[in-house]
């Protein structure tokens, strides 16, 4: 098996020149030219392929989509290793468990990992994927990224005291939930920091990349990235949707896939997929009442708004990153041409990418917003009719997937993206159910705090970084 090249959203052909290895992928993040790495060419896989993957475990099936992306840059059996050490300590034998909700619904619960969010099954893997290129390289990087709740804790659940991570995260202060905030502040690990930033999620993304186009400080700090700018980040997730692809037929029957989206990266794995030959006939992207998205594959306008505060947190964003490697691709794969544009957008708010590319993107992805009093509804619903819990960002993804066109016999999957009791008290106000988190977390509310809150100002957050890394490599 060969190297599997990536190329920026930004720039490059392809060739040796601007194109990287997994590993350079990996521990970059983010590309210097500001955009987001993507493989020159989709691994692919036949129907016998993919029929040949049917009945395998959660582990086996990832190691046979995961593997094509690294290519040689990990031994098989590392890889392998790696990968079974990750989700071992997973509450659910199937790791990510299908449960049906309607006739031809089905719930996949994708928070059966250590901070009950579906970005433990990218992050417990890519926090190893790290640990092992570091040391083969002997180097050590610091980490930084935004989170509108999930991706924090779980990110610094997984580089937590590794040697070789410095681990800086920075989330909007007050506009996260009270469990979501305490499992990024209560972490007893030296090398992991967690920052309540003055501002929105967007704010806290803008810094980030403001962070790493300052290149003196990026080189200075070896800065790398855990969020889903990260392509290892979107790989890892990959997995889920061939699973219950597979669970429920394929190659041999269609599947939809509803999704609960802010920054578009789950979505996007789901399209990575489709793109390996998963056949999903639709991609169906549930919004709060942030809804770019929404309003995008509606009318065609992609405009920034005012993040307006709601129960789904997580969702709480205007500007997603990830919808810029599809966008690559109804570009032509020309990153010159969508640096241009990406450009327009950020300085004016609002883009036009032409009606062809509007319509092309709609044959695949529709979208659906929901308010804070429908989403509570739909919460009281399922579980009346279900007895499922739903926590506010599941409950948007249900509802939008029960609002689209499929065609018949097509089975609609809808992620639940988080445990109802990182939600309590949405969930409990639509259902008189207060669900209760795992025994291991039961002591969460007792643990003291550690974060620190900054301005949305470069410099402090710059200097933050400086003196916190400083610290520990004097240790």
């Amino acid at each position: 098996m060969g190297i599997l090249r990536y190329i920026s959203t930004r720039s490059g052909s392809g060739d040796e020149s601007t194109s990287f290895s997994f590993d350079d992928v990996l521990l970059a993040g983010l590309a210097r030219d500001g955009g987001l790495y993507v493989p020159v060419e989709w691994p692919r896989f036949g129907k016998a392929e993919i029929r040949a993957l049917q009945g395998l475990p959660y582990t086996d099936i990832a190691l046979k989509v995961i593997q094509p992306f690294v290519g040689d840059s990990i031994p098989g059996p590392d890889l392998q290793a790696m990968i079974a050490d990750s989700y071992a300590s997973f509450d659910h034998p199937a790791v990510a468990p299908l449960i049906q909700s309607d006739s031809n619904e089905w719930v996949c619960e994708l928070f059966h990992g250590p901070t009950l969010a579906f970005k433990d099954y990218p992050l417990q893997l890519v926090g190893r994927l790290f640990d092992y290129v570091l040391k083969k390289q002997g180097r050590r990087v610091t980490i930084i990224g935004a989170t509108s709740g999930d991706t924090g804790s779980a990110a610094m659940e997984a580089g937590r005291d590794k040697d070789g991570m410095e681990v800086f995260f920075l989330y909007p202060h007050g506009r996260v939930s009270n469990v979501q905030r305490r499992q990024m502040t209560t972490l007893n690990a030296a090398n992991v920091h967690a920052i309540a930033l003055d501002g929105s999620f967007d704010d806290c993304q803008d810094m980030v990349k403001a962070l790493f186009a300052d290149h003196g400080f990026r080189d200075s700090q070896n800065l790398s990235a855990m969020n889903s700018i990260n392509w290892a980040r979107i790989v890892s997730q990959i997995v889920y949707y061939f699973t219950s692809a597979l669970a429920l037929g394929a190659p041999d029957r269609k599947i939809a896939f509803s999704v609960p989206s802010g920054n578009f990266g789950n979505v996007y794995a789901g399209y990575a997929a489709r793109k390996m030959g998963l056949p999903i006939e639709k991609f169906i992207v549930g919004s709060n009442a942030n809804d770019i998205l929404t309003r995008y594959f509606g009318s065609g306008e992609m405009s920034t708004a005012e993040v307006v505060p709601t129960l789904s947190p997580s969702m709480d964003i205007q500007i997603s990153s990830n919808f810029e490697r599809l966008l690559f691709d109804q570009y032509g794969r020309d990153g010159v041409a969508l640096a241009k544009v990406m450009e327009r957008f950020r300085r004016d708010g609002s883009i036009n990418f032409g009606k062809s590319r509007w319509r092309a993107m709609g044959k695949l992805f529709e979208g659906f917003r929901l308010g804070d009093n429908a989403t509570k509804d739909v919460i009281a619903t399922v579980y009346r009719d279900s007895k499922i819990l739903l926590d506010p960002h599941s409950a948007i993804g249900v509802s939008a997937g029960r609002q689209a066109e499929l065609t018949p016999h097509t089975a609609l999957v809808c992620m639940a993206t988080a445990h109802p009791a990182k939600f309590p008290d949405a969930v409990e106000e639509a259902t008189g159910v207060r669900p209760e988190l795992p025994a291991y977390l039961a002591g969460l509310f007792e643990r003291k705090e550690r974060m620190t809150r900054l301005p949305n100002d470069i410099d402090t957050v710059r200097n933050f970084i400086i003196e916190n890394s400083a610290k520990r490599e004097a240790a």
